[in-house]
C-alpha cells in the first residue's frame, strides 16, 4: 500500500471501544491512502513547488542577478574599505575574464538543473498515474513541461550547449547544441500552451500560465539570431500580440509599483514573478548594494556589506526629467534617521575597479549610485520579501516595438508603444513622446574605458548602435532587473564596446559562459564552450 500523505496528528482509539474489534479488515486512520485521495488545484501547487522554488536564487548571493548585471555596463562592484575584491571575482566578471570555476556562472548552471531534475522527477510520477488524475493531470503535465522549458530557456542564454535530460534517471546525459535546445524549447512551449491556464489571478501568481509561456517564447524568438544564427522577429511579434490581445495585463500607474514589498497578483503589469518570503525564502541581493552604515539611514536592524554601484556612464545617459533615474538609484547625501547627521554620500563617480592609485588605497563607501529600485524592507530581521518580477507587460510592449522596427513596418506604432511606457515616468508629455527616428538613433551612452577622473581613455568601437534609442529604453526601463547582459548581446554592444575598466573581447566567446569544470570532469559527454 502506497502512502502519499501523512497527517500531523495520529488518531488512536483503544480496541475495547470499537464494536468491531475482531474485524480484521484494515482501516487506515493515520493517513490518506492513494486510492482515497482526490487531488485539488491547491495540492497541485504544492506538488509543483520544488520546480519553482530554486528560482529564488535569482536575487541571492552570486545568483542570476549577478550573472546578468556584473558583466554588463550598468553595475560595477569596486573594492571598498571593507574588501570586495574577493580574489578578483568581480574584476573578472567586469572584464570578461572569468574561469570555468567562477561562482556566478556555476551557480546558475547548477540551479537550473536542480529545477529541471525536480520537473523530470514529478513528471515521471504524474505520468505513472500517481496524483493528480483526469483534466488536472493534463494541465499539471503541461505546467511541468513549461517550467522545465523555462529552466532550459535560461540555460540557452547563459551557457548555450548544455546537457539535455527529460527523464529522472541515472543515465549520463548527452550534450545538446544551442540550436537543438532552441528547437526543443519552442516545441515544448508550443505543445503545452493550449493546456495552460489563461487565468491571471492569485492561483496562477508565481506560476507559468499561458501568457508567461508566450513571454518565454517571445524572449526566445527575440534572441533567436544570437541562439541559432537566424532572426525570428515575426514570431516574437506574434507572441507579444497574443499577450496584448488577451487584455489580461496593463501598465501599472506608477513605475515603482512593480518593485514594492506588497507586490501581488493585483498588479496587472506582472506576468510572472518569483515570490520571496522573509522567513522561508528571502531576497538577499540587497546586502550587496548598501554599506554597513546604511542601517542608521534606513532604520533597519540588519547590516549590509556595500559592494555594487552604478557605472557613471550608464547614469549619465538618462534623459532629463526621466523619473526612472530617481526610482532606480539611491543618489546624493544620506542622513541618519535618528540624528539627521550625514552618514554617506552616493556619488556618481567610481575611480576604478581597484580604487588603488600609485599603491595607495582610495576605496570609499561613497563611490557610485546604489540600487534603490526595490522598496527597502525595514520590517524583516534579514530576508527581504520583495517579489522579483521576471516578466512584466512593459517588456511585452517593448518587444513588439522592437520587432516592428526590425521588420521595418508600422514604425509609428512602435514609437507609440514606447511613448506609452515613458508616459508614466515623465511629467512633461512632450518629453515622454518619442518618434521612430528617436528609437533608430545611436545610443546616448558614451562608451569607452574611463580613466581615474572618469574621462574617456580608450574609446574603442565607435560604430553607431542599431536602434540605439530603443536599446537605451531597455536599459532605463529594466535597469537592475537581471536583463542587461542579454540586451547588450542582442544589440551587439557586449563584445564590441569598451566601458569603465572593460575592454572589448572581439572574438565574442564571452557571450556564453563556460560549462563548469567540475561538470566536465564528471561527464565525459560534455565539451567545453569555445574560448575556454
Amino acid at each position: 500500500m502506497k502512502k502519499i500523505y501523512k497527517r500531523a496528528f495520529y488518531l488512536i482509539m483503544p480496541c475495547m471501544l470499537i464494536t468491531s474489534c475482531f474485524d480484521l479488515e484494515e482501516k487506515v486512520y493515520s493517513e490518506v491512502i492513494e486510492k482515497d485521495f482526490i487531488a485539488t488545484e491547491q495540492d497541485v501547487a504544492s506538488l509543483l513547488a520544488s520546480t519553482y522554488s530554486p528560482l529564488t536564487f535569482i536575487m541571492n548571493w552570486q545568483g542570476y542577478f549577478d550573472l546578468q548585471e556584473e558583466p554588463a555596463d550598468c553595475i560595477i562592484t569596486p573594492t571598498r574599505p571593507n574588501g570586495w575584491d574577493d580574489a578578483g571575482t568581480y574584476r573578472r566578471m567586469h572584464q570578461h575574464k572569468w574561469t570555468s570555476e567562477q561562482w556566478q556562472p556555476e551557480n546558475t548552471y547548477l540551479t537550473c538543473y536542480s529545477g529541471i531534475n525536480s520537473a523530470n522527477r514529478i513528471l515521471d510520477q504524474v505520468k505513472e498515474d500517481h496524483l493528480p488524475t483526469g483534466d488536472l493531470k493534463e494541465s499539471t503535465i503541461a505546467e511541468l513541461r513549461a517550467v522545465r522549458a523555462f529552466w532550459y530557456a535560461i540555460l540557452i542564454d547563459t551557457h548555450g550547449n548544455v546537457p539535455f535530460v527529460t527523464a529522472f534517471t541515472d543515465e549520463i546525459p548527452t550534450q545538446a547544441s544551442r540550436a537543438d535546445l532552441f528547437d526543443f524549447i519552442v516545441a515544448e512551449m508550443t505543445e503545452v500552451i493550449p493546456d495552460l491556464s489563461e487565468d491571471a489571478n492569485a492561483m496562477t501568481y508565481g506560476r507559468i500560465n499561458k501568457w508567461a509561456a508566450y513571454m518565454i517564447l517571445a524572449r526566445l524568438y527575440l534572441n533567436a539570431e544570437t541562439y541559432t544564427g537566424t532572426a525570428q522577429w515575426a514570431k516574437a511579434l506574434e507572441c507579444a500580440d497574443k499577450i496584448i490581445e488577451s487584455q489580461k495585463y496593463e501598465l501599472a500607474p506608477d513605475y515603482s509599483d512593480n518593485f514594492k514589498m506588497a507586490l501581488n497578483h493585483t498588479n496587472k503589469e506582472v506576468i510572472f514573478a518569483v515570490p520571496y518570503d522573509r522567513i522561508y525564502a528571502g531576497f538577499g541581493q540587497f546586502a550587496k548594494w548598501y554599506p554597513p552604515v546604511s542601517r542608521s539611514v534606513f532604520g533597519s536592524s540588519y547590516q549590509c556589506w556595500g559592494g555594487s554601484g552604478a557605472n557613471p556612464q550608464f547614469i549619465n545617459a538618462y534623459q532629463e526629467g526621466d523619473k526612472r533615474l530617481e526610482k532606480t538609484w539611491l543618489m546624493g547625501p544620506q542622513y541618519s534617521k535618528s540624528t539627521g547627521d550625514l552618514v554617506w554620500t552616493c556619488e556618481n563617480y567610481i575611480p576604478s575597479l581597484t580604487c588603488n592609485k600609485d599603491g595607495v588605497d582610495h576605496s570609499s563607501i561613497n563611490y557610485g549610485y546604489r540600487v534603490f529600485k526595490y522598496e527597502y524592507n525595514v520590517e524583516t530581521a534579514w530576508n527581504w520579501e520583495n517579489d522579483f518580477v521576471f516578466f512584466r507587460y512593459a517588456e511585452t510592449l517593448l518587444i513588439k516595438a522592437e520587432c516592428l522596427l526590425r521588420l521595418g513596418r508600422d514604425e509609428d506604432e512602435a514609437a507609440n508603444l514606447v511613448s506609452q511606457i515613458r508616459a508614466r515616468v515623465f511629467d512633461d508629455p512632450s518629453k515622454a513622446t518619442v518618434t521612430a527616428n528617436d528609437l533608430k538613433a545611436d545610443t546616448k551612452i558614451k562608451y569607452g574605458t574611463l580613466d581615474w577622473d572618469n574621462n574617456i581613455d580608450d574609446p574603442g568601437d565607435r560604430q553607431p548602435v542599431v536602434l540605439g534609442g530603443l536599446y537605451d529604453e531597455y536599459g532605463w526601463e529594466f535597469a537592475c532587473e537581471a536583463q542587461r547582459r542579454t540586451h547588450m548581446i542582442r544589440f551587439g554592444t557586449y563584445h564590441t564596446k569598451n566601458w569603465f575598466n572593460h575592454t572589448a573581447i572581439a572574438d565574442g566567446h564571452t557571450k556564453l559562459f563556460p560549462i563548469p569544470n567540475g561538470e566536465i570532469i564528471k561527464n565525459t559527454n560534455l565539451k567545453q564552450n569555445t574560448g575556454y
